[in-house]
C-alpha cells in the first residue's frame, strides 16, 4: 500500500510536531547519546529556516516541535548565509543548484532526515553495530499558534515526569523546559513565539515563567498516561506566587498530540482541510472531533478510544 502523503503547508510559516522512534528495544539512548542528539538539532537548526520551539529526548524516541518558513519568506541572501555557515565559503561555486538549495533548507523532511541521520551514523560507529535504527518514518502534524501550541508543548515537556524519571520537568536536561531553565536557552536555540497574545508579555523570561506555570498546573492533572507531578510540589509553586493563574481543569488524549493530523480551532483546521483533502481522496465538508472543550481545540482525526 502507497504511503499516505504528509500534510505539510508550504506557502506560509507553519508550526509541526515531529515524533520518531527507534527500532531497537528497550531504552537504548543513554544520557551522552541525548546529548549527541541535542547537537545535532543545534546545529541544523542553524541551517535550516527553522524556529525550534519545544523538544524532548527520551531513551526510545523525540519530540520536535518546530516552526518550517516557507521558500517566499527565505531571501537570496539568506540562503548565500546559510551556505556559509554550512560550508565554510565565501563564494557559491559555480554549477551549485541554488533553488535546490533553497528548496530543501526550507523543507521539514531534509531538517527531520539530517538530524537522524547524523545521529545513525554515530551511534553505529559509538556501538559497532549496523542496520536500522529508527523504526517506521517519522510522524508529523500541523500545530495552531496560541493555546494548541501551549498545550502540546506541555505535553511534550512532560514526557519524563509521566515516564517517572524526574519530579520536576525542568529536572530533565534534555526537554526544552529543561534547556530554559538549566542553560537559560543557551545559543538561543529555543524560541518563545507562541502565539500567546492572552498573556500579554514580551520578555522572554517573563514568557518562560508563565509557560512554566502552565506546564505545572497541567502537569498536576492525571490524563491517564504515566505519573503526574506531586501535589505538594504544585503547592509549593503555587506559594511562590507564580505570574499567571490557568484554568484548573485541563483534559487533553495524549494520543491527539501525535497522531491527530492536525490540531487547532475550528476555523484553523476548515482552512488547511481545504487545502489537503485532496490528499485524503475527500471531497466533503468534515467533521472535527473535540479534544479539549474549553479551549477549543479540534483534531482533523477521529481516533478510536479517545474521545473530547
Amino acid at each position: 500500500m502507497p504511503r499516505i502523503a504528509r500534510f505539510l503547508k508550504e506557502d506560509e510559516p507553519t508550526v509541526y510536531h515531529v515524533i520518531s522512534r527507534t527500532a531497537l528495544e528497550g531504552l537504548p539512548f543513554r544520557d551522552e547519546d541525548k546529548e549527541y542528539m541535542l547537537e545535532l538539532i543545534k546545529k541544523w537548526s542553524e541551517i535550516f529556516f527553522v524556529d525550534v520551539l519545544g523538544f524532548a529526548i527520551m531513551g526510545n524516541h523525540f519530540h520536535l516541535v518546530v516552526r518550517m518558513y516557507p521558500e517566499s519568506d527565505v531571501s537570496d541572501e539568506d540562503v548565500r548565509e546559510r551556505y556559509n555557515r554550512l560550508y565554510g565559503a565565501k563564494e557559491i561555486g559555480s554549477g551549485f543548484e541554488f533553488d535546490r538549495f533553497k528548496k530543501k533548507l526550507c523543507s521539514l523532511s531534509w531538517y527531520v532526515k539530517e538530524i537522524k541521520q547524523g545521529f545513525s551514523r554515530y551511534f553505529n560507529k559509538k556501538y559497532g553495530r549496523r542496520g536500522t535504527l529508527w523504526g517506521d518514518r517519522f510522524k508529523s502534524l500541523i500545530v495552531e499558534d496560541g493555546l494548541t501550541l501551549v498545550n502540546l508543548l506541555a505535553y511534550v515537556d512532560l514526557n519524563a515526569v509521566r515516564a517517572g524519571i524526574v519530579k520536576r520537568p525542568e529536572e530533565y536536561r534534555w526537554c526544552s523546559l529543561g534547556y530554559h531553565i538549566q542553560s537559560g536557552n543557551k545559543d538561543n536555540l529555543l524560541s518563545v513565539d507562541f502565539g500567546m497574545k492572552e498573556w500579554n508579555e514580551f520578555d522572554e523570561h517573563e514568557i518562560v515563567m508563565k509557560y512554566r506555570e502552565f506546564v505545572y498546573e497541567t502537569g498536576a492533572i492525571d490524563a491517564g498516561k504515566g505519573a503526574v507531578i506531586d501535589e505538594e510540589i504544585i503547592d509549593a509553586e503555587r506559594k511562590k506566587n507564580f505570574q499567571l493563574r490557568l484554568p484548573e481543569l485541563f483534559r487533553y488524549r495524549c494520543r491527539y498530540f501525535t497522531d491527530a493530523g492536525v490540531l487547532g480551532s475550528k476555523r484553523f483546521l476548515e482552512k488547511v482541510f481545504e487545502e489537503i483533502k485532496g490528499l485524503l481522496g475527500s471531497k466533503r465538508h468534515r467533521k472535527f472531533v473535540p479534544v479539549i472543550r474549553d479551549f477549543e481545540v479540534y483534531s482533523l482525526k477521529r481516533l478510536q478510544g479517545s474521545g473530547g
